[in-house]
């Protein structure tokens, strides 16, 4: 199953409007209010009845995240060492890098992003023709750190697809219009490179600490969206440098 950036977005308003109003009540449905951010946890948890585990995925930190489709296991290699993980139907496990003290906050973002991602999944896997879903060879979808991904085979297009699900979901247009008009009066950002300056930085800053998320994630959902200009780094001129 291939789908339109425009037919993801769909979808991601159908879900969190109605997630809104299962879990904020009236307040959803109020003109006058403050964006709402969604919280990812308690979507997948209370809403999509997705059970959240944490543990060791990888030995390289490679692998975030992953969802099981049915009962099935996952193989772990950690210093040397093979075991396997069991997994349920409907399950998504987090790296327990996450969890580890000290990186609980400053992993905040990224782990939200990697849950959004795996709800992302099994919503897409439920859309799927029953023949699809049958014929899926794999059992689990798994959220790697990101790289630069050329979409040529199926799995390019789920993990593509994921991600902007993913995002759209933690990130909805409609509360992205309400935070930016708070934040900036509407009017886009600019980016030089892939940094933002002076008074964009803190209003980009600002919107990462009402949505939750990474200055990255953040950036390539406003820009997607119309909020951000770019430009080249070489651009940027410091007001506080002086011309003589």
């Amino acid at each position: 199953m291939i789908l339109s950036y425009g037919k993801i977005e769909e979808i991601a308003a159908a879900v969190t409007l109605d997630f809104d109003r299962f879990f904020f009540g009236a307040e959803a449905e109020q003109k006058q209010r403050f964006a709402l951010p969604t919280p990812i946890d308690q979507l997948a948890r209370d809403y999509l009845k997705l059970d959240v585990t944490f543990a060791t995925l990888s030995s390289n930190g490679s692998i975030m995240g992953l969802t099981a489709y049915t009962d099935t296991a996952y193989e772990v290699e950690e210093k040397g060492q093979h075991y396997t993980l069991p997994l349920k139907r409907n399950q998504i496990v987090l790296d327990s890098s996450f969890m580890q003290p000290g990186k609980v906050r400053k992993l905040c973002g990224k782990r939200r992003f990697t849950l959004a991602h795996e709800c992302a999944h099994q919503i897409l896997f439920q859309m799927e023709e029953d023949e699809t879903k049958t014929a899926l060879r794999r059992k689990y979808a798994e959220r790697k750190v990101h790289t630069p991904r050329t979409l040529k085979t199926h799995e390019d297009w789920n993990e593509w697809q994921a991600n902007a699900l993913g995002s759209a979901i933690l990130m909805p247009q409609a509360e992205v219009d309400r935070a930016m008009w708070y934040i900036n009066r509407n009017s886009p950002l600019t980016c030089y490179g892939d940094w933002f300056f002076d008074d964009d930085r803190a209003s980009i800053e600002t919107f990462c600490s009402v949505f939750g998320v990474s200055i990255t994630a953040a950036r390539i959902r406003l820009e997607k969206l119309g909020y951000v200009q770019k430009r080249s780094a070489f651009e940027y001129q410091n007001p506080l440098d002086v011309v003589m």
